[in-house]
């Protein structure tokens, strides 16, 4: 094995840490190494047991903000779908289908800036109807927080909030100007103060270097977070990133190995786009990563629940629910 990845492996396995010198001479060892590393690292602190949730598109499009990824804002045209707040016939059908599939979590998820209070009382109606007929964990995505949408969410059942950096404090500006990088820190301790453990991660593909990548996994792990979404961008027709490149396999599979020894005990997700890399998808879960969302996306297509389960359960994964 490569020197400087066996001397990274074993000091993460004796309970220390790597530094930022160290994640940026990771980037030159032998990848293949590195991938290898990592996967060992997930069994050692996590074991094969895979972290399953999917997400529920609840309210979709108008959203005022400028994301240059994003196909809900409404500075882009980009031709999807937008409503208010989906309906609760269609919610339980797709939370159903999951509970069926042995997901464990399940999120709603929310465009625009933040809730009002009456988007918090519907919400809490489609948390109530799941409550009733499903087994999942609830989980929420719904913009930046104030004590009371908190509060509201948290008495809905609501025990892991997801904020996604998205990138790097010092790239963010790149990706974003109509709110910034602290407010979404803020978001995420308010969440934490409230009771909901934290869910944040980034789009990885947005133009950002590898360096800026490294960043973001620092600042997750400063911040705490145990479950940590790898977004892979995917470009869509009317957003300002619609013509970037998409990454290469190697580079995903190198950016997943270096978040998990950055994060050794996080769960580390594959989430959004990872379905533009076909097969090579689930490489992902032999260099790090323990966890996916599973289904559709916001405004793109996933693969099927019974397909990745089973290609999952190839590799040696285990689903039982917490």
């Amino acid at each position: 094995m490569d020197r400087t990845v066996q001397q990274a492996r074993d000091a993460i396995l004796a309970g220390g840490q790597i530094d930022r010198p160290t994640a940026l001479q990771l980037l030159g060892s032998t990848k293949e190494d590195l991938w290898q590393a990592a996967d060992s690292l997930r069994r050692r602190f996590l074991g094969d047991h895979f972290d399953l949730c999917s997400i529920i598109n609840a309210k979709s499009g108008n959203c005022t903000e400028n994301c240059r990824f994003c196909a809900q804002s409404a500075r882009h045209h980009t031709g999807i779908d937008a409503y208010q707040v989906i309906a609760e016939e269609e919610a339980m059908a797709q939370a159903k289908d999951n509970d069926d599939h042995g997901v464990h979590r399940i999120s709603l998820v929310t465009s625009g800036r933040s809730l009002s209070p009456e988007t918090v009382a519907e919400l809490t109606r489609l948390y109530a109807a799941m409550a009733e007929t499903t087994s999942m964990l609830f989980c929420a995505s719904a913009g930046f927080l104030n004590e009371a949408i908190a509060n509201g969410l948290y008495a809905a059942g609501v025990r892991r909030y997801h904020c996604n950096l998205e990138a790097s404090k010092n790239f963010f500006p790149q990706v974003c100007t109509t709110h910034t990088w602290e407010e979404k820190v803020e978001t995420l301790r308010l969440a934490r103060k409230t009771g909901m453990s934290l869910c944040s991660g980034g789009i990885i593909g947005m133009g950002e270097t590898m360096e800026d990548r490294i960043d973001m996994a620092f600042e997750l792990r400063e911040l705490g977070v145990k479950s940590i979404p790898v977004n892979i961008l995917t470009a869509i027709a009317g957003t300002p990133l619609a013509e970037l490149p998409p990454l290469s396999v190697e580079e995903v599979l190198t950016t997943v190995a270096l978040f998990r020894l950055i994060n050794p005990e996080a769960v580390i997700r594959m989430a959004g786009g990872r379905q533009q890399l076909g097969d090579d998808q689930y490489r992902c879960f032999s260099a790090g990563a323990n966890g996916a969302i599973v289904g559709n996306y916001l405004t793109t297509t996933g693969s099927s629940i019974a397909e990745d389960l089973r290609r999952l359960a190839a590799l040696g994964f285990t689903f039982e629910r917490p």
